[in-house]
């Protein structure tokens, strides 16, 4: 609920920012964090293990992904046959080598591999990333469409956002009972296949499309998202031992990062080699669409493991 409350305040106090001067947005994250410093300064020790760092397998690991989505960005819009472009696939390529060779051997890894022997594991890594290609891919382009195309402020454009953000906020605790009720799965495959819908309609919008049914069609993208969170966090940790959960929740959130930051380099890049922006929207979030939906169908033979061991 943090998350989405702060997606939804996010997009309007952009807007709102933008009034005065737009590079206030790149400062509102400094009294956020220095608040959450002050009250992380309250809070007891977590319990902790005194293992080394592993700076190979982290240094790769930026390097790699800093890589790959400037290749990925930079090629969209400049194509990609050039020497730059593919140095950069290069160095992506070589640092997941480094990563993964650092992984196997490591002592203390940052990312054990055994985890990804699990079925459910790989399966549910998979949908929170493709789940984040699709919401940050919707988040993107409407941004785009909202003010370049429609000619909309971006106070407009952040309060546009609204609907999706605030519902996805009010039923996030929904998630979490329905995954109690019916198990994991049926809130996964059912909200992925919801975030399906909104990805087309969204994709399919008329340009000329009143504003309301602009804000209506990205609710589903929004809402669906919500429901896969809370429900593949439960189907990650009770797939590993207690003693992973710490590790298995940060892979996750990282697989979710990776899907924002990668979707939007990826989206982006598309509607640059399109040459028209409507254009490449549209194959971007047609595309964005069949990926989830590959990861719902792949989601619906998944089981937890409590309900395998009963």
């Amino acid at each position: 609920m943090g998350g989405s409350v702060a997606a939804a305040a996010g997009p309007i106090l952009g807007g709102l920012l933008t009034q005065v001067d737009w590079r206030l947005i790149f400062f509102v994250n400094l009294p956020v964090g220095a608040t959450a410093l002050a009250i992380l300064a309250r809070v007891a020790p977590s319990p902790s293990r005194g293992v080394p760092f592993d700076w190979t397998g982290q240094v790769a690991a930026i390097i790699g992904l800093a890589a790959l989505t400037y290749a990925i960005i930079e090629g969209g819009s400049g194509g990609f046959a050039r020497a730059s472009i593919e140095a950069s696939f290069a160095l992506a390529v070589a640092a997941l080598a480094v990563f993964l060779a650092a992984q196997r051997r490591g002592r203390h890894p940052m990312v054990p591999l055994d985890l990804f022997r699990s079925r459910q594991v790989a399966v549910a890594l998979a949908a929170a990333f493709m789940g984040m290609v699709g919401f940050y891919g919707v988040v993107f382009v409407q941004s785009l469409y909202c003010q370049q195309v429609r000619h909309q402020s971006a106070l407009t454009t952040g309060l546009l956002f609204l609907p999706m953000t605030a519902l996805v906020a009010a039923l996030n605790p929904s998630a979490a009972r329905m995954a109690a009720r019916f198990g994991p799965r049926t809130p996964i495959v059912g909200g992925q296949l919801v975030m399906v819908a909104g990805l087309i309609a969204v994709a399919v919008l008329p340009v000329a499309a009143p504003t309301w049914a602009v804000a209506l069609v990205m609710i589903p993208v929004g809402v669906g998202g919500s429901f896969t969170v809370p429900p593949l966090t439960f189907l990650v940790l009770d797939s590993l031992p207690a003693e992973r959960a710490g590790t298995a929740s940060g892979v996750l959130n990282t697989f979710r990062q990776m899907g924002g930051s990668l979707g939007v380099a990826a989206v982006g890049a598309v509607i640059a080699s399109q040459g028209q922006f409507m254009a490449g929207m549209r194959v971007s979030l047609a595309a964005a669409a069949v990926l989830v939906t590959i990861t719902a169908i792949a989601t619906i033979g998944l089981r937890p493991a409590s309900s395998r061991a009963a």
